[in-house]
């Protein structure tokens, strides 16, 4: 297997198929269009995914520039960015994710609820918040291609072999949301809780993975 492989895609596929989690999100995005028309869920997976993308698109390409203009170094960034990881994991593999997700998913359809009472207009709300951000360019997705991009900068070719991984991401996951409209929920929950504790294993070895390359980067471990 070559070098680049086990370097570059591998880690890169993985942290970013772990962290924006296709199939956690998959349930969510049909409870939220549960009551809509075909029509409307098809926008709603399509507009919602396009959001996302651009959002996690401007971020890895000039999160690194925002960051110096904060005066945030990127050692610090990434200790902190491996620190939210790891907590992401632990609620993975102990199921606190999806609940606060459900919760997320339940409190904005009130919202919106109260504003209008036909379910196909609420689709014109539903894609930006909480589809698109924050359950798809969450604060976990947007640190991880920070974090990914800035791990290959000067490499431009690397940097887009990331950018082409999250499109592909981005688009099983939009597969996914459409497969939802065309024939309902595949997969179990049981199914998935399990899928979700596998993943968040990963993610917590990658998060520990990016703490240790901070602290290495900062000066404060030997390479």
């Amino acid at each position: 297997m070559p070098e680049w492989w086990g370097s570059l895609v591998a880690p890169a596929f993985a942290t970013l198929f772990v962290i924006i989690d296709p199939l956690g999100l998959t349930p969510m995005f049909a409870a939220l269009t549960a009551e809509m028309s075909t029509k409307a869920r098809r926008m709603v997976a399509i507009r919602s995914v396009a959001l996302a993308f651009g959002v996690l698109l401007l971020f890895a390409l000039f999160g690194e520039g925002v960051l110096k203009l904060m005066g945030i170094s990127l050692p610090a960034f990434r200790i902190a960015g491996g620190l939210l990881l790891f907590v992401m994991a632990m609620e993975m593999l102990f199921e606190k994710r999806s609940e606060r997700r459900r919760r997320n998913v339940e409190e904005a359809t009130h919202e919106v609820a109260a504003v209008t009472e036909d379910a196909d207009e609420r689709a014109e709300d539903v894609w930006v918040f909480p589809l698109g951000i924050p359950l798809i360019a969450g604060p976990g997705a947007i640190t991880s291609v920070i974090l990914l991009m800035d791990a290959h900068a000067g490499h431009v070719w690397q940097q887009l072999v990331i950018i082409l991984i999250l499109i592909i991401v981005l688009a099983a996951t939009l597969i996914m949301f459409l497969m939802v409209v065309r024939f309902g929920h595949l997969l179990s929950e049981t199914a998935t809780r399990a899928i979700s504790r596998i993943l968040g294993m990963i993610l917590a070895a990658l998060a520990v993975q990016f703490v240790i390359t901070g602290f290495k980067t900062a000066g404060f471990m030997a390479g």
